[in-house]
């Protein structure tokens, strides 16, 4: 059976997968260590331990001080989104050439 033709300015495609084979790997597909690869340093625990005890009451300080920060930034983040999204409308309100974009508020219908 004939092959199709490419058609003029294309390629063709086949479907065939070309297998490929991973380089430093050998056939059997298992690696064994090499010697020359050196152990951890031992004895890292003589410099582990500090001299004083943990402060807990000024961990808890600094924890509760970042999670602070962090709210404070989220809050920050969430209150110049909206004022870069209501200068947009305004900025895209005066530029598609009308004049009356300023805010107006309207008071409640309610009982007076």
């Amino acid at each position: 059976m004939n092959a199709p033709q490419p058609e003029e300015g294309g390629s063709r495609e086949s479907g065939t997968v070309v297998p490929f084979r991973r380089r430093g790997r050998p056939p059997g597909g298992v690696i064994e260590p090499k010697e020359s690869v050196k152990q951890p340093v031992k004895g890292l625990e003589q410099y582990s331990a500090d001299a004083e005890p943990d402060d807990y009451p000024q961990r808890m300080r600094n924890n509760l001080l970042a999670v602070l920060l962090c709210v404070l930034l989220v809050g920050a983040g969430i209150w110049l989104a909206t004022t870069i999204a209501d200068l947009r409308k305004k900025q895209d309100c005066v530029l598609s050439g009308r004049r009356d974009c300023a805010d107006i508020s309207v008071p409640s219908a309610g009982p007076k």
